[in-house]
């Protein structure tokens, strides 16, 4: 009796082992998922940036989960990108909400919104902390948009840009042909600015060709790739027009719902992740940056004058409003984001010190 039972369990055994190693083979077969992710960006060092996080996700998922990174329009042009990731056409993007804020003025209030004497470091804060992810989440549902997005890397505060002359007051900026994106369209349109919207691709051309008189895009580092200095002599740093930006990661809801819970965390803890990382290298690069413009390459570098800084505060101050009156729902962002600068801000203030006063102790 004994070895008749032995022998069962052995068959029974054998059985389940041998059912296990025909399964493996499929197992592994289906274990990677790949998601298409289409960048906003055709190289440089954003595109680095986007390739950046993908490195985080893969060294974290391991074969699970790959993303496949694409340059900007290799499968729907940059204004098209939201709607893809939306229909499935493709599953994510690396990009920022004022790519897509013609379809609600609220988007720009993330990272490209009225600078209430926060960073994007604080704004990240106010998204994680203070209610903005729920925000841009009833916003989503809102608009009807099958997405999910992640908010990273804190970007400096943008330069004003570069023109043709050096600007020392606001009113030389009253008529001026000047490039932007987003909401900061409104605040300069309303400082008497003329204002053209162009990807950052055609900003050199553009003034090459006398099109435009002034443009910003975001940082030294991609000015300088994109050839401004060869277009211009004068580069004013410090803005309030896009302050405190920071970049989208946005997935087809469908489908990352649709991962285990694990994948789904990993997508958004490497976001998270990526904040340190972007913030430590773009800050050393677009110093580097800044200094070959200045020493090798003949650009003059100014600081914008306060003036034309606290022009663009009244700017924005009659945007908010206006919108504010015709929105309700943008108005509700703006009261919980005025909240949280209010309280953190107020603290902060208090508590650093003046970093610029160290600074001139030992360098200037």
């Amino acid at each position: 009796m004994s070895n008749k039972l032995d022998r069962r369990k052995f068959l029974r055994g054998s059985a389940v082992a041998g059912a296990a190693a025909l399964a493996t083979p499929a197992i592994a077969q289906n274990a990677t998922t790949t998601l298409k992710m289409q960048a906003s960006w055709g190289g440089g060092i954003f595109l680095e940036n986007a390739q950046s996080y993908v490195d985080r996700v893969h060294a974290m998922a391991g074969d699970a989960l790959r993303i496949d990174l694409l340059a900007v329009d290799s499968v729907v042009k940059t204004s098209q990108m939201q709607d893809a990731v939306h229909r499935g056409v493709l599953d994510a993007a690396h990009y920022v909400p004022a790519y897509w804020y013609s379809k609600s003025k609220t988007a720009s209030l993330f990272g490209t919104g009225p600078c209430f004497g926060w960073s994007s470091q604080e704004v990240l804060g106010w998204v994680h902390y203070g209610g903005g992810q729920e925000l841009f989440d009833e916003l989503m549902g809102e608009l009807g948009l099958n997405i999910v997005s992640f908010f990273n890397s804190p970007m400096p505060a943008q330069p004003l840009g570069w023109f043709n002359e050096q600007i020392t007051s606001a009113e030389q900026m009253n008529g001026l042909k000047y490039r932007t994106v987003g909401l900061a369209a409104d605040v300069l349109l309303e400082m008497g600015m003329s204002v053209v919207q162009l990807p950052g691709g055609e900003i050199q051309p553009a003034m090459k060709s006398g099109l435009i008189d002034a443009a910003e895009f975001n940082n030294p580092t991609s000015d300088r790739d994109f050839g401004m200095q060869d277009v211009s002599k004068h580069y004013h740093l410090a803005s309030f027009h896009q302050s405190q930006e920071f970049f989208e990661v946005t997935f087809n809801k469908r489908k990352f719902e649709g991962l285990p819970a694990e994948l789904q965390a990993i997508l958004k803890y490497a976001s998270e992740a990526e904040n340190s990382n972007f913030y430590w290298n773009n800050t050393k690069r677009y110093a580097d940056d800044l200094n070959t413009l200045q020493t090798e390459q003949g650009v003059n570098v100014y600081r914008t004058p306060d003036d034309v800084m606290a022009a663009q505060l009244k700017a924005w101050d009659v945007v908010v409003d206006r919108i504010s009156e015709e929105d309700p729902f943008f108005a509700r962002v703006i009261e919980s984001q005025k909240a949280y600068a209010k309280n953190v801000m107020g603290y902060l203030n208090l508590n650093q010190p003046d970093y610029k006063l160290a600074y001139n102790h030992y360098f200037a």
